[in-house]
């Protein structure tokens, strides 16, 4: 009985410690210290949530930039993140590729065979990369600045202001934050 009670005693004071106590304290460190991030780094835009710019969207017009394509359940559901776990020898994920990089080519107006950046045609592990190379924002300034009728310049310039560096200065790849990018674009635009 003395075991028993012991048990008993050890199983509530570690549900208290690890189960109410200890994520409290990191809420707590997280608000306190991160808030906009413990909160989701929502972005807003006129007072009204638009987004988070850790978790990409869907952008399809002439006039935006897209991101790179997601296999997370419909397409960006943060509730079912994940990659389509296809290897390169996949002839499935080949296809794909295969057919993305046309449609990207197509869209923009490059010839066929045109070398397109590889995250405009595969998708992150998690399928939510909310972010694209400069390269592939580069890729993009033409058709967005003809159907936004601004000058190549502007789209340019405007994207060379959204890159970001590498974490830390030495943590991954230089990046442009897709939703980011297309907020600073409707502003650009006038676009509201």
């Amino acid at each position: 009985m003395k075991t028993l009670k012991t048990a008993v005693l050890l199983l509530l004071f570690m549900t208290i410690l690890t189960g109410v106590a200890y994520p409290l304290a990191v809420t707590g460190l997280a608000q306190g210290l991160f808030p906009r991030q413990a909160d989701g780094s929502i972005i807003y835009r006129d007072g009204r949530p638009v987004g988070s710019s850790l978790i990409g969207q869907k952008f399809s017009g002439p006039g935006y930039f897209h991101g790179r394509p997601s296999a997370a359940g419909h397409g960006y559901d943060a509730t079912a993140s994940g990659g389509s776990n296809l290897g390169p020898t996949s002839k499935t994920l080949i296809k794909h590729v295969a057919r993305r990089a046309a449609l990207v080519r197509k869209e923009n107006g490059l010839p066929p065979g045109a070398p397109v950046p590889s995250d405009l045609v595969t998708s992150s592990a998690s399928g939510l990369d909310p972010d694209i190379s400069p390269a592939a924002a580069f890729l993009q300034v033409p058709r967005v600045a003809k159907a936004r009728h601004l000058s190549e310049d502007q789209v340019r310039t405007l994207v060379q202001n959204h890159i970001k560096g590498p974490e830390l200065g030495f943590m991954g790849n230089p990046r442009v934050n897709v939703l980011r990018l297309n907020l600073a674009l409707d502003k650009l635009a006038g676009k509201s």
